[in-house]
């Protein structure tokens, strides 16, 4: 897989996630949990989906960084 492909699904995913802890934050409504079920197999997969995709995304920090270092 192209590695610019994977950095587009992981911001996508990433992107999902603060959409949805945004809403748990203002309105205690977990999207996530709504449409797969509390804690169903399937919500356990987005879940850990969101997680390695904010892991993933501390390469972008590192290129940030990066640029203002030169």
């Amino acid at each position: 897989m192209n590695c610019k492909v994977l950095d587009s699904i992981a911001l996508i995913i990433t992107i999902i996630g603060a959409v949805n802890w945004g809403l748990i934050g203002f309105f205690s409504f977990d999207l996530v949990a709504f449409l797969f079920g509390n804690m169903s197999w399937l919500s356990r997969i987005v879940y850990a989906l969101v997680g390695l995709s904010g892991l993933y995304m501390i390469k972008f920090f590192m290129y940030c960084t990066q640029d203002e270092e030169k």
